[in-house]
This record gives C-alpha cells, structure tokens and sequence, in this order.
C-alpha cells in the first residue's frame, strides 16, 4: 500500500498539536501514514501518534541533540527504506528547513506551506497561497516522492485506535549539532499555533492599548495575541507577535482584528484564518474586504462588551 512519511516534532515526548495535523492530512487520504520521530523521549511519542492515526512509528535512536543534515538524512533512508511515496511535515521552523533539505537529498521539488492536500488517481494535488495569499495556487508534483510542508491550523488531528507499530533505526549523524535554544521565558501561545488570534493595531492609539486585546485573549483561554507591523515597529509589541509578509503566516480556527487597517502585508499574513472578524472604526477600511464578520465603531467600547460575553459564555459552559 502507498505509504506517507510523517516527521514529527515533539517537546519531551509530546507531540506538536502542527505534526498531529499534519499526519491526519497524511491520514485522511486514506493511505498508510508513516511517522518518524527522533532525538530524547521519541519512544514516547508511540501512544499519541497511535491514537492520532500513524500505523507504523519510526524511532531514529542516537540522536541525543538534534542535527538538520543529519534528520534530513534519516528521513530520507526512512523514505527509501519504506518506499514512501511522500514525505510531510508541518510548516514550522523545523519543518521548513528540512523540506528543502530532504527534497535535495531526494531529487524532488519541495511545496511549502500547503493549505489542501489529497490523493486520487495515484496523484497527490496540494494548494497553498501565492502572491502574497491573493491567490491560491493547484499544484501536482512530478517528482518520484512529493516533498511538503502543511501550515499548522489547517487540517485536523485524525483518530485511530490500536498500537502503531514501532521500529527503530540509528541516526546517521550530521556535521552540525544543535547544543542549545534560548526558550522563551513565558508560556503565552505562539500566534502561529493558537486556534484563536486575537490582533492589535494602531487603532489601539498606544502600547498601553492592548491591555483590551489581552484581556480578550485571556477571556478565550487558548487565544494568543498578535500585532501589525506598524505596531512592532513602534516597539508597542514584540516581533514574535507580528503577523503578516513580514512576521508570521496564521491560519487560526478564528481570527479578530482590532484597529487594524488592512494593509496587503498583513492580509497576507492572515487571510486564509477559518473565521475573520474585524473591529474598526473606518467602514472603508481593506480589512473589511476580507472579513467574515465586521464591526464598525470604537474598540475601546466593543472589546469590553465582548470580552464580557465571551467569559458569560465560558461560565455557563
């Protein structure tokens, strides 16, 4: 049977809610989904992946610090030694920088940031946003393995039942090591993989304005916040918050701008989001144009009333 290879990242043995969508892409084509996992606790990963639809779980033992040349190289064997027809893996930072790495080793055309992905007639056909996400390209691959990145937020974690089952095959080993990250120093959501992004921008007149956006945020509990350019620039936000051509690609479950004009960087940062809702007081304003739901008025009215609502429904919940 036609199989995918599925690299998965994981933090101490859990994996990536980005990888998890990722395999049930790989999953939901009906296929057998293979998932690789390495560096510490990778054996760990075994129930999580089972239970989120891998079949078989390959654990690359060896590698105790994590080396892009030599993970490329494992996923490769991997995909020779497995006769995988197509190798994914979430859009993340990690993920990026293997896919041009893994298609090098393999001789294929690496497809970044897909938002569609099936399998039909023996063809895998994939689509992802070009032009800065005004359009949205169809693609087919005619190298012998399609090579992939998903962007995380856009397909769902599949189910599955019963016990992958599990091999293990030495690392191969690369020439560069990664002997350490400097971790963020809070445990605030990432914009890139909260289902709910809630967005800030000059309309909010100060850095002191946010504090409507955050509390907003904190009222949905699994919210992160985000900022324009124009805002990050200003140094009111951080740059890991900017979303945008500039900042970070988000493709939440639901999206809110507030005071946030629209300008083509941003939209193309955002546009593909499930849900978009706009808060603005210019009705003129390019957010508009692309939001599923808008509010024209003040911000600094609105987002109390609908923080107030969102907790009211949190209680009754």
């Amino acid at each position: 049977m036609t199989s995918i290879l599925v690299f998965v990242e994981h933090v101490r043995g859990t994996p990536r809610r980005a990888s998890l969508e990722t395999l049930g892409a790989a999953t939901a084509t009906g296929l057998a989904p293979i998932a690789l996992v390495t560096g510490p606790d990778a054996a760990n990963t075994a129930a999580a992946l089972s239970a989120a639809g891998a079949k078989k779980l390959v654990v690359v033992t060896g590698a105790d610090k994590y080396s892009p040349d030599g993970t490329a190289a494992d996923i490769a064997a991997a995909v020779t030694a497995h006769g995988a027809k197509a190798f994914l893996a979430a859009a993340t930072s990690t993920g990026k920088d293997l896919l041009g790495r893994v298609a090098g080793l393999l001789d294929s055309a690496p497809l970044a940031d897909c938002t569609a992905f099936s399998f039909a007639g023996g063809t895998f056909t994939l689509q992802r946003p070009i032009l800065a996400g005004k359009a949205i390209a169809t693609v087919q691959s005619k190298s012998a393995v399609l090579c992939a990145t998903l962007r995380p937020n856009t397909f769902a974690v599949a189910s599955g039942s019963g016990a992958a089952e599990v091999s293990t095959v030495a690392t191969k080993g690369g020439k560069v090591v990664v002997i350490g990250v400097a971790a963020k120093g809070d445990a605030k959501l990432d914009v890139k993989e909260a289902p709910v992004v809630v967005s800030g921008g000059r309309g909010l007149r100060e850095a002191a304005g946010f504090k409507i956006v955050e509390d907003l945020a904190a009222a949905f509990g699994n919210a992160a916040v985000g900022a324009s350019r124009a805002v990050v620039d200003s140094g009111w936000r951080p740059h890991g918050e900017q979303v945008g051509q500039t900042g970070k690609t988000v493709a939440p479950q639901l999206y809110i701008a507030v005071g946030i004009s629209g300008a083509i960087q941003h939209l193309a940062g955002m546009r593909t989001s499930k849900v978009i809702v706009a808060i603005n007081k210019d009705a003129a304003a390019p957010i508009f144009k692309v939001a599923d739901y808008g509010i024209v008025g003040d911000a600094f009215e609105i987002l109390p009333a609908l923080t107030a609502a969102v907790k009211a429904v949190k209680a009754s919940n």
